[in-house]
């Protein structure tokens, strides 16, 4: 840190960190503040994180190339790119590979880095953040803060001053609370399927179960389904995401009548019935819930945080899969190929739960018996269960030191850390005490709807703005 330089570091290289990165290089070429931003993963490349870095071209976007810009301001910008790129007309409803994204971000965060003209300036360093310091300090100063900066500590022994951080650490490791004894040491356990190489060790020849029935399913189903093997999936609910629609609705002919409003939650059930009312409204008016669902996006923090602690705590244990396969949707592509394989009887899909394992100490295989009587043996078995949130859980390093330290503290319902309504780390104390902001997955107890790209490159935006306004900006002469 320097006195003539603001210093900003973001842990983690995937699509939050990417996103903040470019939206810090923005806000510093905006103010005319000199700033150096070191973006620091392990991962050899940028923007792709785990979300995007698959190479499996049948692992699509879950939204349409039309609402995936990394710009805020302008919605077209990756459909822009996209054409460049395939030297085609990419319409903004196509469901393209998800492997083009992470591109698609790296490219937006160098653009981002040539338009400050050395003002910004981009340092990427390939390692890992395992611990982050309260520090006192000689540079700048955030407002209202006195002597505040970071220290953050790399698995390689280094070290980096700065005056504030970024946490934008993505998709968690799933859950495995679920894990029976024996199958967590199996060497047919994949604890993680998006880790790369992840499935080079899945026998072609044997039957996999996966299990989680979400969309880390459906993509690990499209890469392993095949003649000759059979792809169990299992969840509690057994319940697929919904697909999302192929084209647009039809507008209806009387443009005057607007779905009902959904109103302050006085209670969940309430809430729950005033949206499938909003959902029958458009059912009648177009012949598709979906819209009802999208136009809530915006309200989604609002109403999560207007609802009582027991009535969260109910939808997180009663409501969340119902909630979760109707708002987390399928391309229609994806939806097709599941359906054909489920046909053809190379997927099924059940609702059980694992309740004992035993590996084949001649083999790889494990014999895996299910809470509905059933038993299969298979060569692997795959979580799918999704990203846990719940902090305390997790083993990471960095997530265990910010707790222990007191740097961080768990959001509401244990989800995520607690921030402030622009991001920053509430300590355990209570108060914002050091200059780390988060974004994306690490919100969800204060935010819930915080994981897709339209709110995570917002929220990059806001805490650019915020870390960038606080700074004591230098006069440039």
């Amino acid at each position: 840190m320097s006195a003539d330089t603001f210093h900003v570091v973001v842990v983690g290289a995937g699509a939050s960190g990417t996103l903040a990165a470019a939206r810090l290089l923005d806000a510093a070429a905006d103010a005319g503040l000199r700033t150096v931003v070191d973006l620091v993963d392990p991962a050899p490349t940028t923007g792709r994180g785990l979300a995007y870095a698959t190479p499996d071209p049948r692992h699509l976007l879950n939204v349409p190339a039309g609402r995936m810009s990394a710009l805020p301001d302008t919605g077209d910008d990756f459909v822009r790119w996209l054409s460049g790129r395939e030297g085609r007309r990419v319409d903004p409803g196509e469901y393209v590979p998800r492997t083009l994204f992470g591109s698609y971000l790296a490219d937006a965060l160098d653009r981002s880095a040539a338009a400050c003209h050395g003002i910004g300036v981009l340092r990427r360093r390939h390692d890992r953040v395992v611990a982050i310091d309260r520090l006192t300090r000689t540079g700048h100063r955030l407002a209202g803060d006195t002597d505040v900066g970071v220290r953050l500590r790399l698995r390689t022994g280094g070290t980096l001053d700065a005056d504030a951080a970024v946490l934008a650490l993505g998709n968690l490791a799933p859950g495995t609370a679920w894990l029976p004894a024996g199958l967590a040491d199996s060497p047919g356990f994949v604890a993680d399927p998006w880790r790369p190489g992840a499935l080079a060790d899945v026998p072609a020849d044997r039957d996999v179960l996966l299990v989680g029935t979400g969309l880390t399913m459906c993509d690990m189903a499209r890469t392993l389904a095949r003649p000759g093997r059979t792809v169990h999936a299992v969840s509690r609910h057994g319940l697929l995401p919904q697909a999302h629609a192929r084209g647009a609705p039809t507008a209806p002919a009387d443009t005057t009548r607007h779905p009902p409003p959904v109103p302050e939650p006085h209670d969940l059930a309430r809430l729950k019935r005033r949206i499938r009312h909003r959902a029958a409204f458009y059912r009648r008016l177009y012949g598709d819930w979906r819209p009802a669902i999208d136009e809530l996006r915006p309200d989604i923090p609002l109403l999560w945080q207007q609802l009582s602690v027991p009535d969260r705590d109910r939808f997180l244990t009663a409501e969340l899969r119902e909630w979760e396969v109707h708002r987390h949707r399928l391309p229609p592509a994806t939806d097709r190929a599941l359906t054909a394989a489920r046909r053809a009887g190379l997927l099924t899909v059940q609702a059980a739960e694992v309740v004992a394992a035993q590996r084949n100490n001649d083999s790889r295989e494990v014999a895996v018996r299910l809470s509905d009587g059933r038993s299969v043996t298979v060569g692997a078995v795959l979580n799918c269960t999704g990203t846990e949130s719940r902090v305390k859980e997790l083993t990471d390093p960095l997530v265990r030191n910010l707790l222990g330290s007191g740097v961080a503290t768990p959001g509401p319902h244990g989800l995520g850390f607690d921030t402030t309504p622009e991001g920053r780390l509430m300590s355990a104390a209570g108060h914002d005490a050091a200059p780390v902001w988060t974004l994306g997955q690490l919100r969800r107890g204060n935010l819930w709807e915080t994981t897709a790209i339209a709110e995570i490159r917002a929220q990059a935006r806001e805490l650019a703005s915020r870390i960038l306004e606080s700074a004591v900006t230098p006069t440039l002469v």
